[in-house]
This record gives structure tokens, sequence and C-alpha cells, in this order.
């Protein structure tokens, strides 16, 4: 373009020098004519010299700027000629260039028509008739193309996509547009159709690939699969479908004909239940003992899928769920107390055995009743104070009169406890009523006799200095009547020790079922499993640790009554202590999201072990409990000259300063909005009160609301003999100590011996189990087999004992490996036989948590030299 422009510029240039010579070449010729002409009149000779002269000097001026025209005209001439071959040779250049390049190519000038095109564009167009030729518009392309059916299909790019056309025939054209300079426009149409080619089949491969990995995912799956088809013939299964049907399935069979030879019953969108409603799944026992859901799914183009999935496990995990539910109820309905749960609306979601019996109610029908109709407008107007003290979160203690089913008027002691959710709501309250109504008639006398007495006092002493013989009758008839109060007095206290011995006879068989309910779901949740079963373990574990908090708390709080237990103090180190509950408590706190500090201490105390234990259980467990996520908790030590602070510090919501006091008063629970106080009777707290008396350990508590607690134990410093020196437990790779940890476990409870087989195996442990002696001796080798630990339970069959037991196992070996014994009786004669003879005794229920740390810290001991 630029060599044309410049070729019009030399010609224009070339024509103007032309003019300028001819109008040159003309003057001269007037001057010529004009000196003949005027020679011819003029008669001074001088005057036509001079004038010669001059026309001379113009005509000789003329002439040089003629010729350096002349020169001007011939450079440009040579110019425009080098110029027209260099236009020509560029020109060729761009045609071979265009040519060279393997796409088509057409240039449009700024009017979109045809500058120029390359073969391979005009190929297109062969067999069409059409002629492609310069001055074109791009339209008019576009539309022969069409008309000429050159172009098939036609794909428009999106946004910065490039137009594909998919040619008559069968090949594929992509266009790119560049713009130029000058506003014209280049097309570019490369053949992509072996890239098309290529595209489709690694679109082929890749989809046979996705298709063999889905058959691959369909049988991996741990369900039965089967597609139908609309026409209703199998067309798709897995492995997995032929095992469960026992069938040998083949592609394009009818569906409902293939089933007809298989136990597993036929079931389709089509298939009605007995409602004559739509079945879509169901549950089938086979006569194997295997127990399969089947579910049908419509597909929206017709047909369906069906899935076979083996629930037997699940089943069986269901059963025993019920079994361990039956347990509870079984546990309830044999406490000595009414026991009920009220949900938010008001309606009675459960009663035991002993709450029914009272009220008169047959087995179960006060469930889903509302406590309003249950007690009647009258009652309830007495009851409904304390029921919305309960549903604002507190609880409430209170003494009321009622009538049993006999009609009888009998004191009843009631405690509504709330039961709030994580999100701070009272869904509910439990209901624990105890009849107290001999108590209340021993107590009315005696205030009456004291009243009689304090009256008699008075009016003798009146008459004294006149009446010596009336006094000694009145001094006779007061100690009658103080004879009949210690007599009243003894009463009550030997009906306050036949309850405390009642639940300590029962302790055992309560407490054997619970035993074997925690070690089992223990184990469960050792187990990888579908969250929704681990949610259904989690919430039967909880409730099995709120039984057991319950019937623990009332056993203890009663035992303390009636000063039952008898502290064994003794000087121990504290470590030995310390560390175990710190390997226990390290993990609980893990679970919950909390840090967890120790600071421990070697320094030797005068306690009792298993009392100060309890006290400082039941601090990390209120840390644990009233400490939100992502808090800290710190049990640590300090010396006060001969005495040792054992302290638990937590972060959590601490205690209003007017509450401090009365925290360790029974039932007594202080709310301030922590999602975690939904447990316990706020008995905990009175126990330990009552526990540091016993031991003269002062308890303290400091506590800032809203920014944590302190409680504290002040505990005497002792001195340790020689011999009691144990080394203390500090490894806390509790998990990776038991692992080949060879463990023999001998309880008469199979269920217990199962269950605590799944949660030692589960830890990595080879355990064997056995019901007894005999048992024991048919499966291993006792002199002989490995053995790092052995555990019984000390209440056998036939009136034998667990420590009778252990002694025999160990007089058959040469080694004397630790022996772990497990006892449902919190007596103190039996804990000071079993310490006398080197065991270690854990009371029933076992906590999962702390037999793994106990395990670990006999290993630890026994690995360590002598």
């Amino acid at each position: 373009m630029a060599t044309d422009i410049e070729k019009a510029q030399l010609e224009a240039r070339i024509a103007e020098l032309e003019q300028d010579n001819a109008k040159l070449r003309r003057m001269k010729q007037a001057l010529i004519e004009r000196v003949e002409s005027s020679s011819t009149v003029r008669t001074a000779p001088y005057a036509a010299f001079e004038h010669s002269v001059v026309l001379a000097e113009q005509v000789r001026e003329r002439t040089e700027a003629l010729n350096a025209a002349l020169a001007e005209l011939k450079h440009s001439n040579m110019a425009l000629k080098q110029a027209n071959q260099e236009a020509a040779t560029a020109h060729q250049r761009l045609i071979d260039a265009i040519e060279s390049i393997s796409d088509a190519f057409v240039l449009f000038d700024a009017e979109r028509r045809i500058v120029l095109f390359n073969s391979r564009f005009r190929d297109y167009w062969q067999g069409t008739q059409t002629r492609i030729e310069r001055g074109i518009t791009i339209h008019d392309v576009r539309r022969l193309a069409l008309e000429c059916g050159v172009i098939a299909e036609e794909h428009v790019g999106q946004g910065d996509e490039a137009t594909v056309y998919h040619l008559s025939d069968g090949r594929w054209v992509q266009m790119n547009e560049r713009h130029t300079n000058d506003g014209g426009l280049v097309i570019l149409y490369t053949d992509i159709t072996d890239l098309k080619a290529s595209e489709t089949a690694r679109r082929e491969q890749a989809l046979a690939q996705k298709s063999r990995l889905l058959q691959r995912t369909v049988d991996n799956l741990s369900q039965g699969v089967a597609l139908v088809n609309p026409e209703g013939e199998l067309e798709v299964w897995n492995d997995r479908f032929a095992e469960l049907t026992g069938l040998s399935p083949v592609s394009s069979v009818p569906f409902e004909s293939l089933m007809g030879a298989s136990e597993v019953q036929l079931l389709t969108p089509d298939t009605l239940s007995v409602h004559g409603r739509p079945l879509l799944e169901t549950e089938q026992h086979l006569a194997d003992g295997r127990v399969l859901e089947i579910r049908t799914h419509p597909m929206p183009s017709g047909g369906f899928v069906n899935t076979y999935t083996d629930i037997t496990e699940r089943h069986r995990y269901a059963e025993t769920l019920r079994e361990n539910e039956n347990w509870l109820r079984l546990i309830t309905d044999h406490v000595p107390a009414l026991i009920a749960y009220v949900g938010g609306e008001g309606h009675f979601q459960f009663t035991n055995q002993v709450y029914d019996d009272w009220y008169g109610w047959p087995r179960g029908s006060l469930i889903g009743q509302s406590i309003r109709q249950v007690h009647g407008e009258q009652q309830y107007a007495r009851l409904e104070p304390y029921i919305r003290q309960t549903m604002s979160g507190q609880n409430a203690t209170f003494e009321i009169d009622e009538q049993n089913a006999a009609g009888e008027n009998r004191h009843m002691l009631k405690s509504y406890v709330a039961n709030i959710d994580a999100a701070g709501n009272t869904v509910g309250f439990f209901v624990l009523i105890r009849d107290i109504t001999e108590r209340k008639r021993t107590a009315l006398a005696l205030q009456q006799a004291y009243q009689n007495l304090e009256q008699r006092v008075r009016e003798r002493t009146s008459e004294l200095t006149g009446v010596n013989l009336q006094l000694r009758q009145e001094i006779e008839e007061r100690m009658s009547i103080e004879a009949r109060l210690l007599e009243a007095k003894q009463d009550a206290e030997q009906a306050n020790l036949s309850k405390t011995k009642f639940l300590a006879a029962v302790s055992h068989d309560l407490l054997q079922p619970l035993n074997a309910a925690r070690l089992f779901t223990g184990a469960l949740l050792e187990q990888p499993m579908p969250e929704r079963i681990r949610s259904l373990i989690s919430s039967v574990s909880n409730s099995l640790q709120d039984v057991e908090t319950l019937l623990g708390t009332l056993v203890d709080i009663s035992r303390l009554d009636a000063g039952v237990i008898k502290p064994d103090v003794s000087a121990f180190r504290l470590n030995e202590l310390l560390d175990t509950l710190a390997a226990e408590y390290h993990q609980m706190a893990a679970a919950e999201g909390l840090s967890f500090r120790f600071a421990g201490s070697d320094r030797v105390v005068l306690s009792d072990a298993t009392l100060l234990a309890r006290i400082l259980r039941n601090f990390l467990t209120n840390a644990l409990r009233y400490t939100d996520k992502g808090g800290k908790i710190l049990l640590g030590c300090r010396r006060r000259g001969e005495r040792v602070l054992i302290e638990v510090w937590d972060t959590g919501s601490g205690i209003p300063e007017d509450k401090l006091t009365e925290i360790f008063q029974e039932f007594r629970r202080i709310r301030n909005g922590n999602q975690h106080q939904d447990k316990g009777l706020g008995l905990g707290l009175a126990i330990v009160d009552k526990i540091g008396r016993m031991l003269d350990h002062p308890i303290r508590v400091r506590s800032v609301e809203g920014r944590g607690s302190v409680f504290s134990v002040e505990v005497p410093a002792g001195r340790l003999l020689p011999q009691s020196f144990q080394a203390p437990f500090s490894d806390p790779s509790i998990h990776a100590r038991l692992e080949g940890a060879r463990i023999w476990m001998i309880d008469n409870d199979p269920a217990i011996c199962a269950g605590m087989a799944t949660l030692l195996t589960g830890w990595g442990c080879e355990v064997v189990t056995a019901l007894g002696l005999d048992d024991l001796q048919q499966q291993v080798s006792i002199g002989s087999a490995g053995l790092d630990i052995l555990i019984a339970d000390y209440h056998l069959d036939d009136g034998a004992t667990g420590d009778e037991l252990v002694r025999e196992v160990l007089s058959l070996r040469a080694d004397q490996p630790p022996v772990l014994m497990i006892t449902a009786n919190y007596s103190n004669e039996l804990k000071q036989e079993v310490k006398a003879q080197g065991y270690l005794l854990m009371n029933k229920p076992v906590k999962p948590l702390k037999l793994k740390a106990t395990l670990a810290h006999l290993l630890q001991r026994r690995q360590q030299p002598a």
C-alpha cells in the first residue's frame, strides 16, 4: 500500500516538472521572437545590444533552471522505478507468504471488501460453481457459503472463544480474526479436523475410562446395586448384588423373573405396602440370619435403581442398644426412689416402676401424659412455681404433702433438676422424689417431746420448793422421755444405716450390667463407624455415664452420712496419685477442646489416697464441665510450710461471690449460663466437703465470675517408709505402652468379659478372657504362657473370690505379674485386704480412660528395674 502511494506522488511530480519545462520553452520562444521583431523596429544599436544581453542572461538562467529540473526529474524517475521494483518484490513476497501458510488467508479493507486471499481459501469453494474475487464483501462471502452448502454447522464462540465451522466435506475449520492498522481485517481459517478427531478420540477414551471407573466404584461399594432400564430388564449390577441375592445375573433379563429365583424379595417403585402406599424401602430377615435393607429409587428417564445393604451388624447394635435400655430401666426400677423425666412441654417421657406404683398408675401409662392432668389442677398449682423455677434453668428442692395410691397422706422430698441442652436452653427436667414421711414424723415427735419436756420442767421448777416428791416423779418422767427420744434417734439412725446397707448390697448387682455396658460402648467408640451410629453410641455412653454418676453419688452420700466410710491414712508420694489423674484428664480435656497443664510434686503427704483422689476428681470434673471449648485447666501444687496445697485452676464461667458457700450444700447447683450444666444432682461438692471434714483437709474455693475458679485442698506432709517408694508414672505415651501387652481377664459375667476383650483389643492388647480357673486352663498354659497383667473380678461364682483365684494362678508361675482387682464393693475392709496382698483395686463401673491409664501405670512399674 505504501509503494502505490509513493508511485502516485512521483507521477504527480513528473507531470508538474513537465509543465514547468513546457512553460520555459514557450517563454524562450517568445523572447526570441520579440528580439527578432524589435531589432527591425529599433534604431538604436546599443539598446538592441543591451536588450539582447538581458535576454541572453534570462535565457541562461531559465536554461539552468530547466536543466536542474530535468536532472531532478531524471532522479525522480530512477527513484520511481526502484520503488516500483521494490513494491513488485514486496507484493510477490506477500503473495508467496500467504501461499506458504497452512491456513486459508483473506484480507479485507476498511470497508470489509476482499483485497487479497490465498489458494487455500479458494479451495473451499471448489465444486460450488461460485467464483470468489477481489471486492466481494465479508457478508457476501458468508451468504454464498451458506447458499452453496460449504458450511454444514456453525459454532459461534462466546467471549474470547473462536468461531468453528463444520464444512460439508467433513472438515472442521476454526476462524481467527485480526484487525490491521488502517482499519482492515485479516481472517485465518485453520483446519482443525485432526485436532477434532483427536479430541473426539480422547473424549471417547475418557468416557470409556469413566465408565470403567464407575463400574469399579459400583463393584467396590459395600451395597449391592442393580440398575433396571425402562423396559424392566437388568442393565447394570455389581458383585455385591450377586453375593447378597445369591444370583448369577445376566444382562437384558427381566428383573422380575430374575428375582423370582432368589430368597430376596422383589421391590420396585410400583410395589405397594399393606396400606396401599408406595413401598420404597423395606427390611428383610433371611434364613441364614442376615438382615437386608432394600431400597428402590425411580429414575426420571424411566427405570429404577435398587440398593441392597447388609445391616446385620447394625441390627445387632440396635438390639444391643435396646438390651442396654432394658438394663437401664431395670436399674432405675430397683432404685428405692421415685424417678421420672418431664419434657419441655410438660409431658412425662420416663417413669420408673416405683414412680408408677406409688401413684397407682399402670406400668408405662404415664408416658406422654401432661403433668398437669396427672396431678390435677389443685396439686399442679402447688407444683407450678417450682416447675417454672426449674424451666428457667435453676434446680428446685422442696417438701410437699401428697396422697399415694392407697389414699395415705405422705410427706415427700422432691428435687427438680433442669436438663439444659448445648445451646443453653432448658429442654425438660429430671424428677427425684423420696418419701420422708417417717423421718418427718420422727422430727415432729421429737419437737413435740422437747416442747412438752420444757413445759413440764418449767411447771415442776416453779413448785420445786414445796413438792420434792413431785420433783422426783418429774425427774423419772423426764428420764423416760429422754429414753424414748434416744430410742427414736437410734431408730432413725438404724433406718439410715439400713438404707446405706441396702445400697451397698445392691450396688454389685446394679453395677455389673452397667459395667458391661460401659465397656461395650467404650470399645464401640474406638472403632470406625458411620457418624450417625457413632452419635447414637455416644448418646448411650453419656446416658450410662449419667446413671453411673447418679448411682455412685447416691451411694457415696449415703455412706458418708451413715459414717460407714473409714479413712485409710498413710504416707505416699503425691505424684503417684497426680500423674495418673493428669494422664486420665489430659485425654478428657483434649476431647473437649480444652488445654490441660500439670505441675506435679514429689512431696510425701499423709492422707487416704482413694478419698483424696475422689476430691481431686470432683474438682477436675467440674473444671471440665464449666469451661468452654478453648479454655484452660491447671492441676498444680504449692508448699505451705509442713502442708501441701493441691489446686485446680480453670478459665470457666466462675461462681458469684454470694454463692461460694452454697455450692457445698446438697442438691445445690449454681446456674451461670454455661452450656455444660446439664449433668449431676449437685452432690459432688457436698461429698468433697464431707470427705475434707473426715480427713481434716481444709477445702477452699476462689472465683471471679466470668473469669474462672480455683478449688484447693490442703494436705499435711508425711514421711515415706523406704519400702513404700514407687517410681512415678511419667511416660505420657499410654497407647504405645499398651501395644502388644498380654492381659488375662477373669470374670464370671460373660458380658463383662466380652466388653473388656473388645475394649482392650481395640487398644492393641493381646487378651484372654475366662469365666473361671478351669476355663482359663483350657485356653492357655498358665505356668508358661506370657503374661503382663492379670485382671480379676473379686466376686465370682459359688462364693469364690478373685484373690483366691489369683493366688492359685500365681502359684503356678515363676514370675509375679501385677494384679488389678475389680469389684463393686466399696467397703474399706475389702480395700485394706486387697492392698495388703499387693494388688491394685478398681471399683465398678470401670471408666475406659481410667482403666487405660492404670494399665499403662502397671506396665511401666513392671518394666522398671527392681
